[in-house]
């Protein structure tokens, strides 16, 4: 089955067979992919093992790995078709949630302040790892939710950022 995967606004075509085997934009790969559990996951490729906290949250995909947050929304080749033809082709929702449980360590974002995609606007220190979460859209910050020392639970809305063309 192909699917194209949409990640900071670049377009990776991935194509999964029957017997396992993935391509990414027509370049094999070896992946193991393997579910520890709830939203964490083992991966293994190029002789490195990963682990990512992957949520679905209405087609839009959050994965946290190595200490980075990712937004991802996977299509199959129908969906993208459509989503050309109609120009809506993004990923960012202005919503920044706790991808999992944590602790804030500090908060960078201040309401009014303007944004770039990717500035980090919280640190969140969960599993004994800190990370940085981003801004998924230039914009400006409409509502901080948290301040640091704050206790978060999964999906939780930490910030609000109003799109820089409203």
């Amino acid at each position: 089955m192909k699917y194209v995967t949409l990640i900071n606004d670049q377009s990776y075509e991935i194509e999964i067979d029957h017997d396992g085997s993935v391509l990414i934009d027509g370049e094999a790969r070896d992946v193991d992919f393997l579910n520890l559990g709830g939203d964490l996951f083992s991966v293994i490729t190029e002789n490195r093992s990963l682990e990512a906290v992957i949520n679905d949250d209405e087609g839009v995909i959050a994965v946290m790995m190595s200490g980075r947050q990712f937004e991802a929304q996977v299509l199959d080749e129908r969906a993208m078709l459509m989503m050309q033809r109609r120009g809506t082709q993004t990923t960012g929702s202005g919503e920044v949630k706790a991808p999992m449980p944590g602790l804030i360590v500090d908060v960078t974002a201040e309401r009014g302040a303007t944004v770039a995609k990717g500035d980090t606007l919280i640190v969140l220190e969960s599993m004994k790892m800190q990370n940085e979460l981003k801004s998924p859209i230039d914009g400006t910050v409409r509502t901080v939710h948290v301040e640091a020392g704050q206790a978060v639970d999964k999906n939780e809305l930490l910030v609000e950022i109003k799109p820089q063309d409203e």
